[in-house]
């Protein structure tokens, strides 16, 4: 068996809003349009994702929420109606997906190897988070590519932000062991907003573009800062400043998936290509891409 890698690395951010605005047969609600920059983004990252022709995608999102150890997808096949608990008048999705059992178990066995609190999701009813439906949507809408989906243990909130951030180091680095040892091109997706301070009233009319703005000033220099840091491939300074990013504006990368990405990849000293940044609710959104296989070229 040929060693496996990792083609790529997507910040790829979850809001339903984007599903909503694109209108697709799988969602019940229906739309005017709107945050089209971040629609947009995504097309572009999706024909990046037709050039690599990786054999599966592994995503991690903060709204699969396993408060006890780090959780994988373990059923082959999951279908059903995936609803957001706050915005359910725009996300009611219908999924049916393709789960590599081989490679999550491959994860979660080197996830207990090295130390973690790992388990296999067996449940053939499991309904699957809006964060991951809508991250696997915005970037493969054809659904023909396997997953693997990963839940958030929300270990950077119960311990210190660095100690969970840590553990996500360690489960990054157990998923590329995981990928190299069966073979798989990968290309991995980090559920993540930026800054997520928010609104908490919606327009009448949820698709008016009008009221989308950032929430504040704070949050967008902040997103600003490390977009132009990740652009320029100063990974290490991204990891130095990323608690104060965290602390300072509520960043969601605290959920883990962003550490867990960057650590699977090696924390790579390459330029991120940003295919379009925006805000969602006042949150900060940008859909970004680390081309390994490109880089290595």
């Amino acid at each position: 068996m040929p060693k496996g890698e990792i083609l790529a690395g997507f910040l790829a951010p979850h809001p339903p809003h984007l599903v909503y605005g694109e209108n697709p047969p799988q969602n019940e609600a229906r739309s005017e349009g709107g945050w089209e920059q971040l629609r947009w983004a995504y097309e572009r990252a999706r024909k990046s994702l037709d050039e690599l022709k990786p054999d599966v995608l592994l995503v991690h999102s903060p709204h699969w929420m396993t408060q006890l150890g780090h959780h994988f997808l373990g059923v082959k096949k999951l279908s059903g109606k995936s609803v957001d608990p706050i915005f359910p008048n725009l996300f009611r999705y219908s999924f049916a997906l393709e789960v590599d059992v081989a490679l999550a178990e491959a994860c979660c066995a080197k996830a207990r190897d090295k130390g973690l609190v790992a388990k296999m999701m067996r449940n053939p009813n499991f309904r699957v988070d809006y964060g991951t439906i809508t991250t696997l949507h915005m970037i493969r809408p054809q659904w023909d590519i396997p997953v693997v989906g990963i839940s958030a243990n929300n270990s950077p909130y119960y311990l210190s932000t660095q100690q969970g951030l840590d553990e996500m180091d360690l489960l990054g680095k157990a998923t590329r062991e995981a990928i190299e040892a069966t073979g798989r091109r990968a290309v991995l997706l980090a559920s993540n907003t930026l800054s997520h301070f928010h609104f908490h009233e919606e327009p009448a009319l949820p698709e008016d573009m009008s009221r989308e703005h950032p929430f504040d000033m704070t949050g967008y220099r902040w997103d600003m800062r490390m977009i132009e840091l990740l652009r320029k491939g100063k990974t290490d300074e991204v990891f130095r400043v990323l608690p104060q990013f965290i602390d300072e504006a509520f960043a969601e990368v605290k959920s883990g998936a962003f550490t867990w990405m960057f650590a699977a990849m090696g924390y790579p000293q390459i330029p991120g290509e940003l295919h379009g940044y925006g805000t969602v609710i006042g949150t900060g959104n940008a859909v970004m891409e680390w081309n390994l296989a490109k880089a290595a070229a």
